[in-house]
């Protein structure tokens, strides 16, 4: 695998904000006690496998699910979630259904001051550039997930404690687990 990278990107557990169903992008929420759980069961199945690098986002919530897993990453802020702007902390339910659809279709949305999806995407994608050839445990967000696998041609947004394996060489997608949801 002397030139390969291999992206095993991981979901953070569920947050206090998750449970109540808001909106969360750079506010830098708790994981809730559920997602601790869920992290904490994280740890048999990445245990099993070794990693060439640990990275996660500069978010609390990233870097505790990486903790309670067993790993001590990197932070990076480049690997946070997509900046909602005036849309954190709405109610996703009673969202304004342009800005909900908008999100659900995720090509070319912005909330109202906040990050465009081809920013987020140019800051994850300088980061993974970055890598060396190997086996990086990312611990990021729904969105940058779901960004990174419309690069290899997948689209799906996932529950807290996914795994996706991407072979970003090849750029085809490896493997998921789904998270308890």
């Amino acid at each position: 695998m002397s030139e390969t990278i291999h992206l095993w990107l991981v979901r953070h557990g569920q947050t206090v904000w998750n449970a109540a169903g808001l909106v969360s992008g750079w506010t830098d929420v708790a994981l809730s006690e559920r997602g601790q759980q869920q992290a904490e069961a994280l740890r048999p199945f990445l245990s099993e496998h070794s990693f060439d690098g640990v990275w996660s986002s500069s978010l609390q919530r990233a870097r505790n699910t990486a903790g309670l897993a067993g790993f001590e990453p990197h932070p990076d802020s480049r690997l946070r979630e997509l900046g909602f702007g005036d849309l954190e902390g709405v109610v996703w339910e009673t969202m304004d259904p342009q800005y909900k659809n908008g999100l659900l279709d995720f090509a070319g949305f912005r909330a109202p001051n906040g990050e465009h999806v081809d920013e987020m995407r140019a800051r994850v994608l300088d980061f993974v550039r970055e890598l060396s050839p190997g086996v990086h445990l990312i611990f990021c967000h729904a969105a940058v997930i779901r960004m990174m696998m419309r690069e290899v041609g997948e689209d799906e947004y996932l529950p807290p404690t996914s795994v996706v394996g991407i072979d970003w060489t090849k750029r085809e997608q490896l493997f998921i687990r789904r998270g308890p949801g």
